[in-house]
């Protein structure tokens, strides 16, 4: 597959290679030497088999850019430190997207197009059309809906105990929150109406 000559060089001789060609298939030599120490990593962070797979794709793929810019002399050790890095960026986009979509039952404008809930009395009419809304999701929205927001699990631990693949978990919960959005639209358009 990979051209002989470069599966017998070492590391530091594979880098000094793809500093001075920029051949690609350096990093494919290197992704067979080390791919699977780096799924295993992300693994560990991400705690998602096919997040940790595309983790691994992307890291590869950014080599190809950061080697051009890093001289790097111990190769698996910096791997090492560049994959972890990668894997808490991921950590910090994940908690910082959570911060903005947790909180159904204090956040009305997290389902509405407009922050500003001033249409609504109070959080008690708030909490009453969330709940309301709820209840209209399909079972399988709302399951996943209440366990990730609101017991604060993760889409692993709702996976377990709904016995829905964790594809199918993000799904439900993606699909629960476009509809409890049209839901609360509704009915505070029919509470409007009154």
């Amino acid at each position: 597959m990979f051209r002989p000559q470069y599966n017998n060089l070492s590391d530091p001789e594979l880098l000094s290679k793809f500093r001075q060609d920029g051949d690609v298939e350096v990093i494919g030599i290197l992704y067979q030497r080390y791919g699977h120490l780096v799924f295993g990593l992300c693994l560990k962070y991400l705690k998602n088999k096919v997040e940790s797979q595309d983790a691994v794709i992307n890291i590869f793929d950014k080599l190809i850019t950061d080697l051009q810019k890093h001289h790097v002399e111990h190769f698996k050790s910096w791997l090492y430190v560049f994959s972890k890095n990668h894997c808490l960026m991921e950590l910090r986009k994940r908690q910082t997207t959570l911060k903005r979509e947790i909180e159904l039952h204090d956040n009305s404008g997290f389902f509405m197009e407009s922050d500003d809930p001033s249409h609504l009395n109070s959080k008690e009419d708030q909490l009453g059309l969330l709940e309301k809304a709820m209840m209209l999701l399909k079972t399988e929205q709302q399951t996943c809906v209440d366990y990730f927001y609101l017991q604060k699990l993760s889409y692993q631990e709702v996976a377990v105990k709904t016995g829905y693949s964790v594809g199918e978990v993000k799904s439900h919960i993606q699909n629960g929150k476009r509809n409890l959005k049209i839901h609360m639209q509704n009915l505070m358009n029919e509470q409007e109406k009154k």
